[in-house]
């Protein structure tokens, strides 16, 4: 990977240009020169966090590739959260000022056998019954425990707890912006 530090500072930032873009030309931003390689030549699930003065304001993402590469998958997901989130109203270009931005790069997912496998602080989960699908980022304020973890991915994706589902990992690597 990259020089950590550089990425700190590119990933947030490609992600607000995405929507900053998206807000005042009504199309995505095309991939910007001199991104690090490792944005490039790399595909990741992606998810994209918007907060509001500390509150949720948006979160889109996708934990399978969809594009071509990371920068891209930040790009559209980061559009995504500012104006497709159902739980929300879209984004507005004046609101942009008091948004901050964070962007989880997710590992692969990996089936886990056990809930002693988890850890609420380190690995999100995706909990799978059939076509439905439920997934949690990791380290969510609030969230301490593996049950809570479990209950709320499965009350996501609409899955009974007496059902009998698949549960799987990931890790992210989180970018922020700096405040």
């Amino acid at each position: 990977m990259e020089e950590n530090s550089e990425l700190r500072k590119v990933i947030p930032s490609l992600a607000r240009r995405a929507i900053e873009y998206y807000l005042k030309e009504g199309k995505y931003l095309p991939l910007p020169p001199g991104l690090p390689s490792y944005l490039i030549s790399e595909k990741r699930g992606v998810f994209v966090s918007l907060k509001k003065k500390g509150r949720l304001r948006g979160c889109i993402g996708t934990y399978i590739p969809r594009y071509e590469n990371i920068a891209q998958e930040i790009i559209h997901n980061a559009v995504s959260a500012a104006t497709q989130d159902p739980r929300f109203p879209p984004l507005q270009e004046e609101e942009l000022p008091f948004v901050s931005v964070s962007v989880d790069i997710l590992s692969y997912p990996e089936e886990v056998n056990s809930l002693e496998e988890l850890d609420p602080k380190k690995y999100g989960v995706i909990v799978e019954k059939g076509w439905k699908r439920g997934l949690l980022l990791p380290d969510i304020e609030g969230i301490d425990t593996v049950d809570e973890q479990i209950r709320i991915a499965l009350a996501k994706a609409g899955i009974s707890p007496q059902e009998k589902f698949t549960i799987y990992r990931f890790t992210v690597d989180r970018y922020e912006e700096e405040d």
